[in-house]
C-alpha cells in the first residue's frame, strides 16, 4: 500500500472546507500539507517544492476541486511518474486540472530545477513548466485518468474573476484562443443577470484591455500578482454582492437535484470498452485524447511487460484492461477480433487518412526508430520487444517499406469493414487528420459533444509537415 501525502492549496476558495473534507474521505492521505493563501502561484510552487515528503506519491489538490469518488485504490496500484486527473469544469467541460498525482522522485527532481528567468511559460504555469523540465531528460511521460471531480463549481465571484482574467492570459496562442472561444460559445446568455458566466466574461474583457499582447513576462507577472486587488475593485464598481459560504449540505442538495448528470470515473455505469483500430499515424494519439475528454481512459500503444507477455502468448484478457477503458494504436490491430470476443459490447473506432499523406508520415515516424538495437535498461528492452512483435504482426516487416505499407493499409481497412459489415453500430470510421472529431465520436459513444475543440495536434503537425514538403518541392 502506497504512502500518500496531500498538498492542499487554498486561497480562500468558497469550497475549501468541503474540498478538504472530501479529500480526506476519498484519498485517505497519510499526511496533509496546507498551502494557505500563498500568492502569486510562482511563490506557492516554490514553497510546496520545499516540503520534505516521506511518501510514495504526492497529490497536489486545489481547493476548487470537489472529489466525489474514491481515488486511493487507484493511487495504491499506480506506478506512473505523473497522472493528471480529468475533472468536470463548470466553464470548460472535461479538462485535466486541479488534481495532480505525482511520484515523489519526480517532485524531488522538480525541486532542484532553477526557475527559468524571463520565461512566460513559467510565469503563467509555474508548476507545469518545472514538471515538464524535470520529466524531459528522464524520458518520463504523463498519464491521464478520469475521475468524478467537480471543478470551479460554487466559487466566489472574486475567484471567478481572477481565474478568467488569468485564463485569457493563458489563451494567447492560436490553439488556446480557439479553445477559449469554443467554450465561451457554449456559455448560457446571462441576459444582463449577474452569474458566474457574466463575471468570467467581464474578467476576460478586462484582461484584454489591461494587458497588451506584447506585454513582457515581468509586466504579466505584476498583473497576476495584483489580480485580487483588480477583482475587488471591479466587483465593487459593478455593485456585485458576493455569495454566502458553501457547506457540505449545499453540495449534497445540488447532487440530489442533479442526479441525472453525466458521471465519469471508475464508478460510471454502462461504459463499454473502446478499441482504436487505426494504424499508427492515422490520428491515434488525437483519438486517445478525444476519448479521454469523453471520459474513456484509454492506453495508447502500451509497452509494459505484462501487456507484451500476454499478447506474445496469445492471452487477450489483458491485465491492463482491468484499469483502462480501452486501447488505441496498432496494439489492437492484430487482435481486434479476439478482443471483440473477450470484451462483448465493446465499441471500435477505425481511424483512416489520405494514404499518400499517411505514407509520408510513416516514413518520417519510422526514421531512426530501429526494431533492433542494444537496450540500455529492462524497460527499453520490453519496448523493443513490443515494437518487434507488432511490426511483424501488423506490417510483416521491421522497416518502412512503402509498397508493403500501402498494401497493409488497404487490406486492414477492407478487413475491418468486412468484419463489422453486419454490426454498423459497433464500428465508427473517422478521418481525424482531415478535421473530423467530436461531432462523430461523441454520438457514437453516447456522450454529449464537449465544448472544447477536438485535440487535432497530430493533424496540425502533419499539415505543417506537408506544407514544408510542398514548399521544398516548389523551390526545387
Amino acid at each position: 500500500m502506497a504512502k500518500v501525502d496531500v498538498v492542499f492549496r487554498q486561497v480562500d476558495e468558497r469550497t475549501r472546507e468541503v474540498s478538504l473534507e472530501l479529500a480526506k474521505r476519498h484519498i485517505r492521505p497519510d499526511a496533509i500539507h496546507v498551502m494557505d493563501d500563498v500568492r502569486p502561484f510562482t511563490e506557492c510552487v516554490n514553497q510546496m517544492l520545499r516540503i520534505r515528503h516521506d511518501c510514495d506519491y504526492v497529490v497536489y489538490l486545489d481547493a476548487d476541486c470537489l472529489i466525489l469518488e474514491d481515488m486511493r485504490d487507484f493511487i495504491d496500484q499506480c506506478d506512473a511518474a505523473y497522472v493528471d486527473a480529468y475533472v468536470t469544469d463548470r466553464f470548460r467541460g472535461r479538462i485535466h486540472c486541479g488534481v495532480h498525482i505525482t511520484r515523489t522522485d519526480l517532485v524531488r527532481k522538480m525541486a532542484v530545477i532553477e526557475p527559468p528567468k524571463d520565461d512566460l511559460k513559467y510565469v503563467l504555469r509555474p508548476e507545469s513548466r518545472l514538471r515538464n523540465l524535470a520529466m524531459k531528460p528522464l524520458r518520463m511521460s504523463k498519464q491521464f485518468r478520469n475521475f468524478d471531480i467537480l471543478h470551479d463549481y460554487f466559487q466566489y465571484y472574486r475567484h471567478v474573476f481572477i481565474k478568467y482574467a488569468l485564463r485569457e492570459l493563458r489563451s494567447r496562442t492560436r490553439f488556446q484562443l480557439r479553445r477559449l472561444s469554443s467554450m465561451m460559445n457554449r456559455w448560457p446568455d446571462p441576459a444582463g443577470a449577474v452569474d458566474d458566466y457574466a463575471i468570467a466574461q467581464h474578467a476576460i474583457d478586462y484582461a484584454r484591455v489591461h494587458v497588451p499582447k506584447d506585454a513582457t513576462a515581468e509586466a504579466v507577472h505584476a498583473f497576476i500578482a495584483d489580480l485580487p486587488a483588480h477583482a475587488e475593485r471591479e466587483l465593487a464598481r459593478l455593485g456585485v454582492r458576493e455569495k454566502d459560504a458553501f457547506t457540505m449540505d449545499d453540495l449534497e442538495a445540488w447532487l440530489e437535484r442533479n442526479d441525472h448528470r453525466q458521471q465519469y470515473g471508475a464508478n460510471a455505469d454502462g461504459k463499454p470498452k473502446v478499441f482504436g483500430l487505426g494504424l499508427s499515424r492515422t490520428g491515434t494519439r488525437s483519438l486517445t485524447g478525444g476519448l479521454q475528454v469523453l471520459g474513456f481512459d484509454t492506453s495508447h500503444y502500451p509497452i509494459d511487460e505484462d501487456t507484451y507477455t500476454e499478447l506474445a502468448n496469445g492471452q487477450y484478457d489483458l491485465t491492463l484492461l482491468k484499469y483502462y477503458d480501452g486501447l488505441t494504436d496498432i496494439t489492437t490491430v492484430p487482435y481486434y477480433q479476439q478482443l471483440d470476443r473477450a470484451y462483448p459490447g465493446s465499441k471500435f473506432v477505425l481511424t483512416v487518412r489520405d494514404k499518400d499523406s499517411w505514407l509520408r508520415s510513416c516514413r518520417n515516424h519510422w526514421f531512426n526508430r530501429p526494431a533492433f538495437k542494444e537496450a540500455e535498461d529492462p524497460d527499453e528492452e520490453t519496448h523493443l520487444l513490443m515494437r518487434q512483435l507488432l511490426r511483424a504482426a501488423v506490417y510483416g516487416c521491421y522497416n518502412f517499406v512503402p509498397e508493403r505499407f500501402s498494401w497493409v493499409y488497404d487490406r486492414h481497412v477492407r478487413e475491418v469493414m468486412d468484419y463489422f459489415r453486419d454490426r454498423p453500430d459497433d464500428l465508427l470510421i473517422i478521418d481525424i487528420c482531415s478535421g473530423e472529431g467530436f461531432e462523430k465520436l461523441a454520438p457514437f459513444l453516447d456522450r454529449p459533444i464537449p465544448a472544447e475543440p477536438f485535440p487535432h495536434k497530430g493533424a496540425q503537425l502533419s499539415q505543417r509537415v506537408a506544407e514544408a514538403e510542398a514548399a521544398t518541392a516548389a523551390a526545387e
